[in-house]
């Protein structure tokens, strides 16, 4: 009878809730630790920012003549190299949405390796396309990228080309596609089905496709000063002025410049996000 006893308040109702209330509140407890260690790690890294050279220093290293030019170049480069990459990303990515056929996972995949190659080797690799017969015939006939301009904006293409595509691809594999099917039916070619219908509905898409294009290629760095060079007032973009001015010992223009660079990231993945909840 006492071993039946203790059995039957071992396996009573109110001992399972209370071990199911500990092990939800310990797991509760591991998600809210980890969410809050990760806010207040990047919040540490923006936070040294901003402490070692104030909020107010982005604004006053923008006086400065090749500060202004780095930062102007910066977004110029970023919007063109951004637009051409989305106008090349939305026919391919719809394809890829769209179209099975044999080593289309291999090609899937190929278009990702800008994404997730070594900057430095991907701008290595940009520089000896110049050194081919091609590339010799590009550089001399029709315009200079090694150490120019374009070059900045080829390097900032390159990774931006990649990301645009993975966005849009699940954008429009996000759409059924009996919407295509009934406008064709209705009498529509497939380039008006495209227009008329799924780039409207895609358009939160392209929007968040763009946004997220330019922010990289505003960041970009290791492609562009391996190809375009690190030459101040002229291949200056922002990330190569932080890396001139670390070599040349001025941490607290870097610090501004970095400062800088964040609040435009976190401008654009605010307004990516808010791009992503707009009906």
């Amino acid at each position: 009878m006492p071993l039946r006893k203790r059995q039957s308040e071992g396996n009573s109702p109110c001992r399972r809730v209370g071990s199911r209330r500990v092990k939800r509140f310990l797991f509760t407890s591991t998600l809210v630790g980890a969410l809050g260690f990760s806010i207040v790690f990047v919040l540490a890294i923006l936070g040294v920012q901003a402490g070692y050279s104030g909020f107010s220093a982005p604004f006053r290293a923008f006086a400065e003549p090749s500060i202004r030019h780095a930062v102007l170049l910066s977004l110029g480069t970023a919007t063109l190299a951004a637009t051409l990459a989305l106008i090349v990303a939305l026919p391919a990515a719809y394809f890829l949405a769209r179209r099975q056929f044999p080593g289309s996972m291999l090609i899937d995949a190929l278009l990702d390796i800008p994404v997730i190659l070594s900057p430095v080797a991907l701008g290595v690799s940009l520089l000896l396309l110049f050194r081919t017969l091609p590339g010799q015939w590009v550089e001399t006939n029709l315009l200079r990228f090694i150490f120019e301009v374009p070059g900045i904006v080829l390097a900032q293409f390159t990774v931006a080309l990649a990301l645009s595509i993975r966005v849009l691809k699940s954008t429009f594999q996000g759409i059924d596609v009996s919407y295509e099917h009934v406008a064709r039916f209705l009498g529509c070619t497939p380039w008006r089905a495209f227009r008329m219908v799924i780039l409207p509905m895609s358009g939160r898409g392209i929007a968040a496709a763009y946004i997220l294009a330019w922010a990289r290629s505003v960041g970009e760095f290791g492609a562009t000063v391996t190809l375009a060079g690190a030459v101040g007032g002229k291949t200056e973009t922002i990330p190569v002025a932080i890396y001139l001015r670390m070599a040349s010992a001025d941490v607290e223009g870097a610090v501004a410049l970095m400062l800088l660079l964040s609040f435009v990231s976190l401008a654009v993945l605010v307004g990516v996000r808010v791009v992503g909840r707009v009906p």
